[in-house]
């Protein structure tokens, strides 16, 4: 048998300038797939995505390696030198896959839904950034600590460097001044030096069934106050400031390199919804 690949139709333009289409799998000529690739610009380059695979006949017959394979060409096709791809938790034979093909797993995204308003601990309370320059001075100083995180995740430099340019072209998931964000820091009996910090967006985007999605963009612990349960008291935060503005699903990205923090988001309730994988092409 032969697996070819051909286009359902033409290529369109992305919302973000870039470039998507879907293509058929085909075996003998028949249907058995489908398959959609994605480019969109970051940083002057194009940055490749999977973004639909579905083996829809004959499964078990290297049908989907075939279309990883194939929609990994089409990409160095269009100038990418990196493809990510996102697998819903659910979907154990196409995490397989992922790692079949030589990816790596970069990250989580988790999620809970919020439903009793937890007690802080005691001795302990929060309150914002005195002054805007000190809150700015802190995000460019974080931008710093991202760029590293991504590196260590898989990313060359420049690529990182590039995504995190590009991200903050969206003010709502880039901006701790932006409408919905909420910046608070953590401090104990005295209230001097803070022992940490949270960044929060309340409405990152809307679920399908039209609720508000939260997001937690950073939490913060300071070196000589870590290993204390200060982590856990910011994301007690976090699920306080959304009930409190009618918000009921919480998510947040975490590297999976961050074993300290996958466990204490799992601890928490959160559960993971989607594995982001990557690969140099």
């Amino acid at each position: 048998m032969t697996t070819t690949l051909r286009p359902e139709g033409p290529e369109t333009p992305t919302a973000a300038g870039g470039r998507t289409r879907r293509w058929l799998i085909l075996s003998n000529g028949h249907p058995v797939g489908v398959l959609r690739t994605t480019a969109d610009p970051q940083g002057g380059r194009l940055w490749g995505r999977i973004s639909e695979l579905e083996i829809t006949e004959g499964r078990g017959r290297g049908r989907g390696t075939f279309g990883g394979l194939a929609a990994e060409e089409v990409l160095r096709t269009w100038g990418c030198t990196r493809v990510d791809v996102s697998v819903p938790e659910s979907a154990a034979a196409a995490r397989g896959l992922a790692l079949t093909l030589g990816y790596s797993e970069r990250a989580l995204a988790m999620s809970k839904l919020l439903a009793a308003t937890p007690d802080l601990p005691t001795g302990l309370s929060v309150r914002p950034f005195d002054r805007p320059a000190e809150l700015r001075a802190w995000f460019d100083r974080s931008l710093e600590d991202y760029v590293g995180a991504m590196v260590d995740s898989g990313l060359t430099e420049e690529q990182a460097r590039a995504r995190t340019a590009a991200g903050r072209e969206n003010p709502v998931a880039s901006d701790p001044e932006a409408p919905g964000a909420v910046v608070r820091r953590l401090y104990g009996e005295g209230g001097q030096e803070p022992y940490g910090l949270l960044w929060l967006q309340l409405r990152l985007r809307d679920l399908p069934d039209g609720e508000p999605l939260a997001w937690v963009m950073k939490v913060e612990v300071s070196p000589a106050h870590q290993g204390r349960g200060h982590g856990r008291t910011l994301m007690l935060v976090a699920e306080r400031e959304c009930l409190a503005a009618g918000v009921r699903h919480l998510g947040l990205n975490v590297f999976s390199g961050n074993e300290v923090a996958v466990r204490l988001y799992t601890s928490l309730g959160y559960r993971v919804t989607e594995r982001l994988y990557g690969k140099q092409l």
